[in-house]
């Protein structure tokens, strides 16, 4: 899942989308996910571990808190959170007041915003989370690796993930492992030579 070993860890946008090709519903609805994905998952641990950092974008933070408020994380999250323990940074035009003492905001080029969570991921991989945050790294270049869980849903309606990037990008497919009680595939896509 990453090159820790050399120290170079991966600029990853991890993603669940749905058949229908949506990575959030309408409204920026993510609670579709919970409903097949757990965080207790061994998958899901081993993503966690590998990650040093975490960039998100302050459009998801606002999703996840409205989630968290509501208690809308379907049925297969038990109310633990992602298993990930280590810096992270939200990119926002405007850190809120008060700023969550947790979190460092930046604000920004997203090539900064990226060097310096790579940085603080201290050779384990980044994980870009937000589809505006995945779209400005994808549209740099920044992205060396695409991590998508279909799951067996169709939403209708939200937001497609071919809509993050805003232009065609070329990517190699690469099944991973399923690993055995995994309901859904992971396609791993990496920037393609061409």
């Amino acid at each position: 899942m990453n090159d820790t070993s050399t120290g170079n860890g991966k600029v990853v946008v991890n993603r669940a989308m749905s058949l229908d090709g949506f990575i959030a519903g309408p409204g920026d609805a993510q609670d579709w996910i919970f409903d097949f994905m757990g965080n207790d998952a061994p998958w899901q641990k081993e993503a966690a571990a590998a990650t040093g950092a975490m960039l998100i974008g302050r459009r998801t933070v606002e999703v996840g808190d409205r989630m968290d408020a509501n208690n809308d994380r379907g049925t297969e999250s038990r109310g633990e959170g992602y298993p990930f323990y280590g810096p992270m940074f939200v990119l926002t035009h405007q850190p809120p007041d008060p700023p969550d003492p947790d979190v460092t905001y930046l604000t920004g080029d997203i090539g900064e915003a990226v060097a310096t969570a790579l940085d603080a991921a201290g050779g384990k991989n980044l994980q870009i989370l937000g589809a505006d945050v995945a779209g400005q790294c994808l549209r740099r270049g920044l992205v060396d690796e695409i991590l998508v869980y279909v799951l067996p849903v169709l939403l209708g309606d939200g937001i497609r993930i071919g809509q993050v990037a805003r232009q065609p990008l070329c990517w190699q497919w690469g099944w991973s492992c399923r690993p055995r009680g995994v309901k859904s595939p992971a396609a791993a896509l990496r920037p393609s030579a061409a």
